[in-house]
């Protein structure tokens, strides 16, 4: 065999190498990556580009989102996403306003606290008020829209009293306040809309019915007790008390812990209504002349 047809064999031998080198390459380096980048195409050509289609989807998917805020607002507790501890302190001090000045709130912050799928800071509330005022703290608390739960409460009794003034029976409290928020906003509505904070009024459980401490007689009213029935007057009647001190009072009119309720003119008498710490008497003076004409 000539040299000519040696070359010709090795450059056939060569082309052939060659074309099973590129098929090879093509079928099992370049068809994964071809069909990849096929099946990426198909995908970016689904999407519609058309800007009249897009802002339709756009307003569709808005109208969507308005429509699952309105169900949450619509619900009457939100858990909102990762509130700052402030918070709190900035609620209770829209709700104090309208406690009586006799109120005294102190607020502590505890911790930081873990509730199954949810967070909660924990705060330690302590002061006293009437009872109305602490029953309207809990009910605010209790029926904020973002959730809030009183974790634990004590009640007690509390007198406070001055030498110049009636005193007052006041409610004494100590509550573990929850505040409740999450990581995410699925249980939040984008409007925040606070529900009605009103509490009705209710009777006070922790008002004595007999009370030992009697007001003091800051008005300088008749004292009935001891007092003495001078004359009866067509206007009304003269009274002296204790201190010699002259009253002319008329029915209906004030005396200390009570009223006058009548003048039995007929009788010679005065009739009073006293209340001594929740105990009602009813009291009668008769006229000084009358008992005068008993003793004799």
């Amino acid at each position: 065999m000539n040299r000519k047809i040696k070359n010709t064999l090795a450059l056939v031998g060569i082309l052939v190498l060659l074309v099973v080198i590129g098929f090879s390459f093509l079928l099992f380096i370049q068809r994964p990556s071809i069909k990849n980048k096929t099946k990426e195409l198909k995908g970016l050509k689904s999407y519609e580009y058309n800007t009249e289609v897009l802002n339709k989807q756009l307003a569709e998917k808005i109208k969507q989102a308005s429509t699952l805020d309105s169900i949450l607002s619509a619900r009457k507790f939100n858990i909102p996403k990762n509130i700052s501890p402030l918070r709190f302190y900035e609620f209770i001090n829209k709700v104090t306003p309208n406690l009586s000045s006799d109120s005294k709130v102190d607020i502590e912050y505890i911790d930081k606290k873990t509730d199954k799928n949810f967070f909660y800071y924990e705060y330690k509330m302590t002061g006293y008020g009437d009872f109305n005022d602490v029953y309207q703290l809990i009910y605010a608390i209790e029926e904020s829209k973002e959730l809030k739960k009183i974790l634990n409460i004590t009640l007690s009794n509390y007198i406070l009293s001055t030498e110049t003034t009636e005193p007052e029976f006041l409610v004494n409290y100590v509550l573990n306040v929850g505040v409740y928020f999450a990581d995410n906003d699925r249980f939040a509505s984008v409007e925040y809309i606070e529900n009605n904070l009103r509490a009705p009024h209710v009777y006070d459980i922790f008002y004595p019915l007999v009370r030992t401490a009697i007001p003091p007689n800051v008005e300088g009213l008749l004292d009935v007790q001891g007092a003495r029935l001078l004359a009866i007057v067509p206007d009304g009647v003269f009274l002296s008390d204790l201190k010699g001190e002259s009253f002319l009072l008329m029915e209906g009119d004030k005396v200390y812990l009570g009223y006058l309720t009548q003048i039995d003119r007929k009788n010679n008498k005065a009739k009073f209504i006293l209340n001594k710490g929740g105990i009602v008497e009813s009291v009668e003076i008769q006229l000084e002349k009358e008992i005068q004409k008993t003793l004799k």
